[in-house]
């Protein structure tokens, strides 16, 4: 809290009492704002003027670091002199406050006369009965009473926010835990089998593979490389959105041929989609521009939709891939499949960190692919949303800026 600044005068009188606190309180609200100081100024300079002919209590209140005090008076606009003793309540603002303080000055001595013989009547009255009077309680000290109480309900709602979103951590965290420990079992399984597979077969005498033909050795290779890439992924996607966030997400960018880059992906998950019968349709401008951006990023961007595009597309569905200029700035690229697709009510929210729709609940996955995307693609002030596909399923939009030529 601020200190109280007291002025302590008032008009000499031999019959009137001194009282410990004054009856005539004020609370002069102020903020750093330079355009504001010189009516801070004007209006401390005119209540110094009035300190040699009155009493009143006068106490400073930054809002700034008191935000819970203009609430509590219900303060639209700064400075603002209020009148909190005697009641009622008084609030002077605006850009004129030491004219209308000139016009109310003489109504608000007014109340404090008669607050005092009020206050002299209910003394005397004690007395007479033979009960000592108590003295009056300070409006000022009760304000600060409140501004503490105010300050703590406050505290105690950040703090609980806190400790839901621990709690919300901590369930994510044990939850990723489990999956991980889950997930990481598949791809460790194959890369395991197409070690031992080439092992087995290698003879070091002869330098080569005895029963396994070339073509067969190269896709024992390209499994393990495209296994130990899906655990990079996943470990990487966890780490990003649990250590950035949107303002800090760091990014490289720089000029990539963005349908290349797709054609690249699909043919690193050709396995995956070529087990399901999936078909793949392609919407690809040859003249489609090169796009401005960081290509690992986007690779997970593209990596992130083309999986779930294969994870929810039925056997023998299709999955589609386009790109359209869509301004001089923006390019505009889309994957489509024939899946489930995303309910209406829910479009906005499968962007948000750690949701799952309610019939996903059982599947792979962390509900953090769609967030990851969300924030690589925001970080290129592009955008990303989702509507239904024309042939029912779930179709994924993104833009990214053009290179400039």
């Amino acid at each position: 809290m601020l200190p109280v600044l007291k002025h302590d005068y008032m008009q000499a009188s031999q019959d009137q009492p001194i009282y410990s606190e004054a009856p005539l309180q004020l609370l002069l609200f102020v903020d750093g704002r330079p355009k504001s100081r010189q009516q801070v100024q004007r209006i401390r300079a005119y209540l110094k003027e009035l300190e040699a002919d009155y009493k009143f209590e006068l106490q400073i209140i930054d809002v700034g670091q008191q935000p819970y005090l203009a609430e509590h008076f219900k303060l639209v606009a700064t400075p603002a002199l209020i009148k909190i003793h005697p009641e009622p309540r008084h609030t002077l603002a605006g850009s004129n406050i030491v004219a209308q303080l000139k016009s109310w000055w003489p109504r608000w001595q007014a109340a404090v006369d008669a607050y005092v013989k009020l206050q002299n009547g209910l003394q005397d009255n004690l007395e007479d009965n033979g009960r000592t009077p108590s003295s009056p309680k300070s409006s000022i000290r009760s304000v600060a009473f409140s501004a503490e109480l105010i300050h703590l309900s406050d505290e105690i709602f950040r703090l609980k926010q806190e400790k839901e979103q621990l709690e919300e951590q901590l369930q994510f965290k044990d939850r990723v835990i489990a999956m991980l420990a889950h997930d990481l079992r598949n791809p460790l399984t194959a890369i395991a089998i197409a070690i031992d597979t080439l092992q087995s077969n290698y003879n070091q005498e002869k330098g080569g593979f005895e029963r396994l033909t070339p073509t067969m050795a190269a896709h024992l290779f390209k499994q393990g490389r495209n296994q130990t890439r899906l655990i990079d992924r996943m470990i990487t996607d966890l780490l990003q959105v649990g250590r950035n966030n949107e303002r800090e997400f760091p990014i490289q960018p720089q000029k990539i041929d963005l349908g290349q880059l797709c054609f690249e992906m699909l043919e690193e998950l050709r396995d995956r989609y070529t087990i399901k019968s999936l078909k793949i349709e392609k919407d690809i401008p040859k003249d489609l521009p090169c796009v401005y951006a960081d290509p690992e990023r986007i690779r997970q961007v593209l990596m992130n939709l083309l999986d779930n595009a294969i994870k929810y597309t039925p056997e023998g569905g299709t999955i589609s891939v386009a790109g359209l200029h869509r301004t001089t700035q923006k390019v505009q690229f889309s994957i489509g499949d024939s899946g489930p697709g995303i309910p209406e009510e829910n479009r906005d929210r499968i962007f948000e960190n750690h949701f799952r729709l309610e019939r996903d609940e059982a599947k792979e996955g962390y509900g953090i692919g769609l967030c990851l995307c969300q924030r690589i693609v925001r970080a290129h002030y592009g955008q990303i949303w989702v509507d239904t596909a024309p042939n029912g399923g779930a179709w994924f939009h993104f833009t990214l800026p053009v290179y400039p030529s």
